[in-house]
């Protein structure tokens, strides 16, 4: 399918690896001019053919050099996707295990990043009457199923979404919001990221943990979502085949969410 996207520009952030790295990948195979943002700049993007830019976008200032870099190199900006996140700022306990260093964080990087790159680059995108997705998670909707300064962070990003479409739809700006379950990330499968501080914390494998993981989120799928699912969702959405979906919340976790 030609999601008429060719000759287009956007601007994709925590791009190095994950859903990121899958949806610069999917916006290049459709012929976008695509800024990739993140931390580091890995082999991959450039292998990609991406304009990769090194950032860290839980900083004040980071997201407007962001922007401003990004209208160098392309001139305008059609789409901006939020992917920037983490899950669990070093900790994987209940509420009362997290201070208030670790929430600034965890907000700074899965709410407030979003909240300053959309507001560098609306002006753009306003000219252009351009697309904004944002990547929260299926947590928003089931906050107890994760550390809850992650979850309810994704909730607030959520809603930030729905809240930009009611403002910029009118002017011409869509803005949707794509909310995952468990993927095939890093997150999951590094040696050494959440799911394997998970697993210790609960006495398991990070292999048996991950195993079982959709069995215990109620995936019907009885797998873990492919990061490329989301990115083809996200491509989806960011093109002019979406142009009558904004202010909307679509999951893709494998029909772990029961409810509507």
């Amino acid at each position: 399918m030609d999601l008429q996207l060719s000759g287009r520009t956007a601007v994709v952030t925590g791009a190095s690896r994950g859903i990121g790295l899958a949806t610069v990948a999917a916006l290049t195979g459709e012929g976008m001019r695509v800024v990739a943002a993140a931390r580091t700049v890995t082999p991959e993007i450039e292998e990609l053919g991406a304009i990769a830019i090194p950032v860290d976008l839980g900083t004040a200032d980071g997201p407007a050099r962001l922007v401003e870099a990004a209208l160098a190199e392309l001139g305008e900006l059609d789409v901006l996707v939020n992917n920037v996140g983490g899950g669990d700022g070093g900790a994987t306990g209940g509420f009362l295990s997290f201070d208030d260093e670790q929430w600034e964080e965890i907000y700074g990087l899965n709410l407030f990043a979003a909240v300053r790159t959309t507001r560098a680059a609306l002006p753009g995108l306003l000219r252009r009457g351009g697309a904004v997705v944002n990547v929260s998670s299926n947590g928003a909707r089931i906050p107890h199923a994760g550390p809850v300064p992650y979850t309810t962070a994704k909730a607030a990003l959520t809603a930030f979404g729905k809240a930009l479409a009611e403002e910029f739809g009118p002017r011409g700006v869509r803005v949707n919001t794509v909310s995952p379950g468990p993927v095939r990330t890093a997150m999951w499968e590094s040696p050494d990221g959440y799911g394997a501080r998970l697993a210790a914390s609960l006495g398991l494998a990070r292999e048996q943990l991950v195993a079982g993981l959709p069995a215990t989120m109620g995936m019907i799928t009885g797998r873990l979502v492919e990061p490329a699912e989301v990115a083809a969702l996200v491509a989806y959405l960011a093109s002019p085949l979406a142009a009558s979906t904004t202010g909307a919340d679509h999951i893709i976790d494998g029909g772990a969410i029961k409810t509507a």
